[in-house]
């Protein structure tokens, strides 16, 4: 079994994962940290483009590689198993399928505490994975 966290390399994700990484090390669970690839447009020089798979693949593996880095680092010299995942699709939908997928025993992620207003327009992956997931979720903030 293992312990999932989610990482989309901002602070609060980074919390989510060292705490995560301490919980993982304390029950001597593996620490399964995954990163959510979605499609992004951006706008360059007035055409909508995606940014190609080769770059937005070596993003998710650098925020792979940072997230390790920082759950290493939160166990200091205690042993941990980690492995890390890149998933595609909707977060919330991608962590709860692989979760229900992969023998999981608890999901972390990062809340960014956005306002209200905010968060009916965009949602909250956090609050989603909460709703979808059929283990136990811990949310940071």
């Amino acid at each position: 079994m293992s312990y999932l966290v989610a990482t989309d390399g901002s602070t609060e994700s980074d919390e989510a994962v060292r705490y995560a990484a301490r919980q993982a090390v304390a029950f001597y669970e593996t620490l399964e940290i995954v990163h959510v690839l979605t499609p992004e447009s951006e706008l360059v020089d007035g055409t909508i483009v995606l940014p190609g798979e080769e770059a937005a693949v070596a993003s998710g593996e650098d925020i792979l590689d940072n997230a390790r880095t920082i759950a290493e680092a939160a166990v200091g010299d205690e042993p941990i198993d980690i492995e890390t995942q890149l998933l595609t699709g909707r977060p919330a939908t991608a962590l709860t399928e692989y979760a229900d997928e992969n023998p999981t025993d608890a999901i972390y992620v990062g809340h960014r505490g956005l306002t209200e207003e905010r968060e009916q327009v965009v949602g909250s992956v956090a609050k989603s994975v909460v709703d979808k997931a059929d283990v136990p979720v811990t949310v940071i903030r």
